[in-house]
């Protein structure tokens, strides 16, 4: 698969920047315009997209976002042109190859600690559900709730990132609305599900802005995969 845009697989999920797809698709309005008219579509921080600085051309710091691959194709299909279309297609395929059950088991191992490693044999034959869930638990490494939504997903759950938010909303797990949207409710956090990460973003003028964000435990994946999946707990 050629190249396209650089596709950034260092993180949790592969990430493009913002600012080198509103080049490539040969947008014309400034990029500090154009993004946050995109936003507009309910596209969301922390879930769809994570605010960072780069270099300008000019060599100044400019504002960028690492955007997930659904918030690039989305934004490809709302351009409306053959550039658009040959780019979501493009991520389309990037997405496809991150989904692939390889990758997705390839990930999961990385989250969990060595022992993941011992009961992968098992995990093919003997209630693999289960196993993963118990192996999963012993994990020191949070994921992003949108990666448990693929762990889910690929157990036989149907989920997706945007559903999951949802329903752990409607279930008491996060909270609704306010300044702590999707931040975990008290009870959550004395049930060690949640942790909350938290980043610094240094902003253009100078001043100091702090990014919040919810990550599933490794005792929270267990739980979450246990109650999804209808395993007693």
């Amino acid at each position: 698969m050629n190249e396209l845009i650089p596709v950034n697989y260092n993180g949790e999920q592969p990430t493009v920047s913002g600012r080198e797809l509103h080049e490539a698709l040969g947008i014309e309005t400034p990029y500090h315009k154009w993004f946050p008219r995109m936003c507009e579509y309910g596209f969301i921080e922390s879930e769809d997209f994570w605010t960072k600085m780069s270099e300008s051309t000019g060599g100044r710091p400019a504002t960028d976002h690492s955007l997930t691959i659904p918030m690039a194709k989305e934004l490809c299909m709302l351009q409306r042109n053959d550039k658009g279309k040959m780019f979501r297609q493009y991520f389309i395929k990037v997405e496809e190859a991150w989904n692939s059950p390889e990758k997705v088991m390839e990930r999961a191992l990385e989250y969990a600690h060595k022992k993941v490693e011992e009961l992968t044999a098992q995990i093919m034959y003997e209630k693999p559900k289960v196993l993963f869930a118990n192996a999963v638990e012993t994990a020191k490494t949070s994921i992003l709730i949108g990666d448990l939504a693929k762990i889910l997903k690929q157990n036989g759950v149907d989920t997706g990132q945007k559903r999951l938010f949802e329903q752990l909303r409607q279930e008491g797990f996060l909270i609704k609305g306010g300044t702590s949207h999707n931040m975990p409710t008290q009870r959550s956090m004395e049930m060690g599900l949640f942790e909350v990460k938290e980043s610094t973003i240094n902003n253009p003028d100078g001043s100091v802005r702090i990014n919040r964000t919810t990550k599933v435990t490794g005792k929270g994946q267990t739980y979450f995969v246990n109650r999804y999946l209808g395993v007693s707990q």
